[in-house]
């Protein structure tokens, strides 16, 4: 984990992530109104996050590059299909965790099934990444 980079993450980047992510929640809260929770829900699941830091991660590591007088964008596309990476194997935790809801909330207490699904999710989300990390 390299911490360094949120020294150089400038203030109007984390700004772009706010606002994308916060725009994305408020429209799926508009259309689960509309709509029902289970259409919304479907829209939350939307990654808000994940292309405001995408592209910085991109930005950041192509910079760096460039410092040295060497191009980049080879090391920033790298960089940002790990990070994707993360989010596709983040979201088959995430199916992990609402399947663990899904079939056990009808059965046992709120609160057991929710940490059932917390930890369907932490482990199917760090097993994706160790086979990743792995085999590939």
């Amino acid at each position: 984990m390299d911490l360094s980079a949120t020294r150089k993450t400038k203030w109007y980047e984390y700004a772009i992530r706010f606002v994308f992510g916060g725009t994305v929640t408020a429209v799926a809260g508009l259309i689960a109104k509309e709509f029902g929770p289970s259409i919304g829900g479907l829209f939350l699941a939307f990654p808000a996050i994940f292309p405001a830091s995408a592209t910085l991660i991109e930005k950041h590591e192509k910079e760096k590059k460039e410092e040295r007088g060497l191009s980049g964008t080879a090391r920033g596309t790298a960089a940002a299909s790990v990070d994707a990476a993360g989010a596709s194997i983040g979201t088959i935790g995430l199916i992990s965790f609402a399947l663990t809801v899904w079939f056990l909330i009808v059965t046992y207490p709120p609160e057991l099934v929710l940490a059932a699904a917390t930890i369907a999710w932490f482990t199917v989300s760090v097993l994706g990444w160790y086979i990743r990390d792995t085999f590939m």
